[in-house]
């Protein structure tokens, strides 16, 4: 197969003239059956194959041995050999074949190796070899000496192992080797540690997640109070709110988002490095995303503020412009995205579980993340002071006015703690990613020469001091991550949110309308049996004709003539019970009332569904009736005159 880019040069910086020197760390003794004859007995590996041990270089050389076993060139199994398993000489230099004995080895097994189906690799095509005369007077010895520490190295930059290798095709890319991911397993840390951090993350995900959630459960029950300047704080708190869920759910997760499976069957898991992943790439999108928000809403609130306190904008003259808010704290983050996305930056973090961008690749981070903190540092900063430069002027001018001047100090005071309840985190965060940036190839190369015999790939040339990262380092990137997002709580913490809160609970609870209709029902029912017994009770112990009855009954509505003589008496009395009813409960006047009103509505109805025949024959019966009434009532009331005439 063809070889990459990179490791083509590499290979061109090894074979140069004769002999080329190599990492001290790749000499080893010949273990491969087939070339234990030759006249050198140490080898240099990896292999112009790209082989990186001798295992694989001699599965690799099986195909070919037919040609060595029908013997069409005498030259064909030495030559396999030094390409196979190169000779490493005494002075730590290695030795491939040359031009000529390639040209002789397909000269002569060219019919066999058609007959047979070999693939020649391209490797090892002739006219990419050195002429036969550069090497003349450097055949090997028949035994190499140890290497001497002392001996001159090459940088042959990284290889990737086979048990990390990748899918060609995803665009994965691991300290400079294509097609090639970091373990799933950390580089840097022991799996107890990652246990530890892992459970440092959820802890700190969970109580970021409930003080974001308060304050914007806070401005939801009161919409009003969080007028501009200060309502960006509730945007950046939802902002913080996702962020700290993102990092909640990487912990459900486990490594199963940030990790794939191995490529090839001697393999092991690797980092998801690029956007083929459709749960990494998700996760990655909402991260990035909501983390670069929030760091532009606090620069929106810084701006808001410095427009408030400097050119004494009103919060009417704000809010006109939340068009352009919020513009720029969605269109930046989903641009910077988007790019991301395009340029296959996504990358698996091993240890908090989800998706983000600068884990391993230096330049991402320093342009997508260093950048955009330094920028909402600086920025937000500059706009703080200023703004409150601008409202200590303004204490000075109304310092007759002891007042206002004590509120406006308050409020000053307010704003420095919670600009420093934010820029804090924030600045010890970029602090982690600096020093990060800075000492993560150190760490790089410490992880390759830990790792380079387990994996068979050449080790670094660099003799430096073994340096590897402190769990600390991250753990404190990670709480400045999600810490940033609870200082949005100072800024709602007052006795007014409690009072909210407790107004809040208590209208819930008194506007239940089950237990309301119940309430009523019941009182209801308790009025009308009470006032049934007092009505029996009164029948047995008055007369029929009582006054006192008749009030009552035309009180509930039941009654519809009383004593003329009595009428003023009567209508006093019925006002007087139904004023006393309406003290003792509203809801049996209310019942009472509807209770009438039906009446008449059944009555009205009724009476308009009655046939003409019908009303005019009740009309006469009615003015019979009238005639008759009017003739006892005179002839009543001139037997009630007493003969004085009183």
């Amino acid at each position: 197969m063809p070889m990459p880019g990179p490791l083509w040069v590499c290979l061109a910086l090894i074979w140069v003239g004769n002999g080329h020197a190599h990492s001290l760390f790749t000499c080893e003794p010949i273990r491969v059956h087939r070339c234990l004859g030759m006249p050198y007995n140490m080898t240099f590996f990896p292999n112009m194959m790209e082989h990186y041990d001798q295992d694989i270089a001699a599965s690799y050389m099986e195909p070919f041995m037919p040609l060595t076993k029908l013997g069409c060139s005498a030259d064909v199994h030495h030559f396999l050999c030094q390409a196979f398993v190169p000779a490493c000489t005494e002075d730590n230099k290695v030795i491939r074949p040359c031009r000529e004995q390639c040209e002789a080895v397909l000269s002569g097994c060219e019919e066999n190796i058609r007959i047979f189906g070999i693939t020649w690799p391209p490797e090892l095509q002739c006219n990419k070899l050195d002429l036969c005369s550069s090497t003349e007077g450097s055949a090997p010895p028949a035994t190499t000496p140890a290497i001497s520490s002392s001996s001159s190295v090459r940088d042959l930059g990284f290889w990737c192992p086979l048990q990390l290798k990748t899918k060609a095709g995803h665009g994965s890319s691991f300290l400079g080797a294509q097609d090639c991911a970091p373990p799933c397993s950390n580089m840097y840390f022991k799996p107890h540690d990652i246990e530890f951090a892992k459970s440092f993350i959820g802890v700190c995900s969970i109580i970021c997640l409930g003080c974001t959630l308060f304050t914007f459960l806070t401005f939801l029950i009161d919409v009003k109070r969080f007028r501009y300047p200060e309502r960006p704080i509730i945007f950046y708190a939802v902002c913080y709110s996702l962020v700290s869920l993102i990092y909640f759910i990487g912990f459900l997760l486990g490594n199963k988002a940030a990790c794939s499976k191995a490529a090839q069957p001697s393999g092991v898991d690797t980092v998801v490095l690029g956007s083929q992943s459709k749960g990494c790439t998700l996760l990655f999108m909402l991260l990035y995303f909501f983390s670069i928000a929030g760091i532009v809403w606090w620069v929106i609130l810084t701006i808001t503020w410095f427009l408030a306190a400097g050119p004494k904008w009103s919060c009417e003259a704000i809010e006109k412009k939340a068009v352009w808010f919020h513009s720029a704290a969605w269109g930046i983050p989903g641009a910077l995205t988007v790019m991301l996305l395009a340029l296959n930056k996504v990358e698996g973090d091993n240890i908090s579980g989800v998706c983000f961008v600068g884990l391993y690749d230096l330049d991402a981070l320093r342009y997508f993340v260093l950048a955009p903190l330094c920028v909402g540092v600086v920025v937000g900063l500059f706009l703080i002071l200023a703004g409150i430069v601008s409202l200590n002027h303004v204490r000075q001018v109304i310092q007759h006015d002891e007042r206002n001047q004590e509120k406006l100090k308050k409020f000053m005071i307010r704003i420095g703690v919670f600009s420093c309840l934010y820029l804090v985190p924030l600045v010890t965060l970029l602090a982690c990613y600096t020093y990060e940036q800075s000492h993560r190839s150190a760490w790089e190369t410490t992880w390759i020469n830990d790792h380079c015999q387990e994996y068979s790939i050449p080790c670094s040339y660099k003799t430096t001091v073994p340096d590897h990262p402190d769990l600390s380092l991250f753990l404190v990137k990670y709480l400045m991550t999600l810490v940033v997002g609870i200082s949005a709580v100072f800024w709602v913490s007052s006795k007014k949110t409690c009072s909210e809160w407790a107004y809040f609970f208590n209208r819930t609870r008194k506007r239940d309308p089950i237990s309301e209709s119940r309430r009523v029902l019941q009182e209801s029912c308790e009025f009308f049996l009470k006032h049934n017994s007092r009505v029996q009770h009164k029948k047995k112990h008055y007369k029929p004709g009582s006054h006192k009855l008749k009030v009552i009954s035309k009180s509930m509505g039941t009654s519809t003539g009383a004593a003329p003589t009595n009428a003023s008496t009567g209508t006093h009395t019925a006002n007087q019970g139904t004023s006393a009813l309406g003290n003792h409960d509203p809801h049996i006047q209310a019942s009472l009332s509807e209770t009438s009103a039906r009446e008449h509505m059944d009555r009205g109805v009724s009476s308009r569904s009655s046939r003409r025949g019908e009303r005019d024959r009740e009309r006469e019966r009615g003015e019979r009736r009238s005639k008759g009434g009017t003739s006892s009532k005179v002839s009543t009331h001139s037997d009630n005159i007493h003969p004085d005439g009183r």
